[in-house]
């Protein structure tokens, strides 16, 4: 995607997924009339792509396995000036999106959102304080005014790619925060609801092991 062809004052919404066809249709539902929506399909074995393409969004397949993969690959593959990025399970809501975009818009480089769980039990425990800790790191290392590993994230198109290619796993958000910092930029966190998944197991703290695998990408990108 050349600069010329970039789509000027435009949004696409990239959402990585992998087996979140049951969550999609709600999510996509949800995404401004406005904006663009282009589901990255990272190796799923459900109908995920078939589910975006029939409720309106661009399908990008990525085979490299990993979140940080999908997300690049969809960032790579926008052709709007603003990209967004959130999950496709349905705990986030998509119209929270238009809040960030304006913080891009008014001089941050990067707004984030800040999950604030609708109820309790959402966020697994072992999760949250991992989560914590990360983010007090960031805060007190980095100085980034941080609380959320930025799961909901907002930024100009040239200026993600402009850090290159960052972590193809779990450790892509806390990488892309650790990347803005060094790069001197303007981050920005605003508060988001944070709800039950809308389907699906999740693939970080749906389990022992996916937490682990996920704390073991995120002091990769500490180290």
């Amino acid at each position: 995607m050349t600069e010329s062809h970039i789509e000027q004052n435009a949004v696409t919404v990239v959402i990585p997924c992998r087996d979140e066809a049951e969550a999609l249709p709600g999510v996509l539902a949800a995404i401004p009339a406005e904006y663009h929506a282009l589901v990255v399909d990272n190796g799923s074995t459900d109908d995920t792509a078939a589910v975006a393409r029939a409720h309106g969004a661009t399908v990008v397949g990525e085979e490299r396995p990993g979140y940080g993969a999908a997300v690049q690959a969809g960032i790579t593959a926008a052709g709007t000036e603003f990209v967004a990025v959130l999950d496709g399970d349905g705990s986030m809501d998509p119209a929270e999106l238009p809040g960030l975009v304006e913080l891009v818009r008014a001089g941050a480089d990067l707004a984030v959102g800040r999950r604030r769980p609708t109820e309790a039990g959402i966020w697994p425990w072992h999760a949250r304080l991992g989560n914590q800790v990360i983010a007090h790191r960031l805060r007190s290392t980095y100085g980034l005014p941080v609380h959320d590993i930025a799961a909901m994230r907002v930024a100009r198109r040239a200026t993600m790619l402009s850090l290159g290619p960052l972590h193809q796993r779990s450790g892509y958000p806390l990488a892309l925060l650790v990347g803005a910092a060094g790069a001197g930029w303007r981050v920005v966190e605003r508060d988001i609801a944070y709800r039950p998944r809308a389907g699906g197991t999740s693939k970080v703290s749906g389990s022992a092991l996916g937490t682990l695998r996920a704390t073991k990408d995120f002091l990769a990108v500490l180290r």
